[in-house]
């Protein structure tokens, strides 16, 4: 094994086993603030989310050959969360969203040594965790906004190197503001705005790579999703 091909198998081992630490050290934090949260919740709440998530294009440059520029395209993003009121002005909410979308990209495949354009299949699963707070205009409107913290989890597909799949988790976070509007003492209507970004989420190294250890695009871009939606809100406790 040459040196070279050594240096991107240990980058590579390297890079799954941040990935593996990451998720764990994310899974014992959100195992702890739900069970804290849910101690000293007053009330309980279900909600639903539905969202149209605009285009958001990403590029990068390093050299003539590591370089990507492509759309990931705009789309359904759909999930739900569980919120726990700790006071009637705030709370905490674990949130599990997906959207399964495509991503039209131009990038250097190192392998073939030429500039490749490809349709990729992609899906973004984000889990966050986030504090919300609200306030009571009337007994039927409540505003609220929050900040989210919490991992995006990238899997996409290139069938432009036989349906090659490639999978990394990244930092992500989030902001929304919306209102809640009550149909009745525990059902209501959410209408929203939010801004979610997984930091240096799409790259090449995710997305591109032509299945050999270290092959591929190796640099990064933020992603930045801007989506309009809402959903439905459920209530329970005293």
């Amino acid at each position: 094994m040459n040196r070279a091909l050594k240096t991107n198998c240990q980058e590579v081992i390297f890079l799954h086993y941040k990935q593996f630490k990451m998720k764990k050290i994310l899974f014992y934090l959100v195992l702890t603030t739900v069970f804290v949260s849910s101690l000293n919740a007053q009330k309980i709440r279900l909600n639903a989310y539905g969202s149209y998530v605009f285009d958001d294009h990403v590029e990068s440059y390093y050299s003539t050959t590591s370089y990507f520029n492509g759309t990931i395209k705009g789309g359904l993003l759909w999930g739900a969360g569980l919120e726990f009121r700790l006071h009637e002005t705030y709370g905490m909410e674990l949130m599990y969203l997906r959207q399964d979308t495509h991503a039209p990209v131009n990038y250097f495949d190192y392998n073939a040594n030429r500039a490749k354009n490809a349709n990729l299949d992609l899906a973004i699963n984000w889990i966050m965790l986030g504090g919300s707070r609200s306030m009571k205009v009337n007994d039927k409107v409540e505003p609220y906004g929050g900040l989210s913290l919490g991992v995006a989890i990238l899997d996409s597909k290139n069938p432009d190197n036989n349906n090659a799949t490639l999978s990394a988790t990244k930092f992500a976070w989030g902001l929304r503001l919306g209102v809640n509007i009550w149909a009745s003492e525990r059902v209501g209507i959410k209408l929203q705005t939010q801004l979610m970004s997984a930091v240096q989420g799409a790259g090449g190294g995710i997305y591109f790579g032509t299945g050999g250890a270290g092959a591929g695009v190796s640099t990064y871009s933020t992603m930045l999703q801007f989506g309009l939606g809402g959903g439905l809100t459920f209530a329970f406790g005293h």
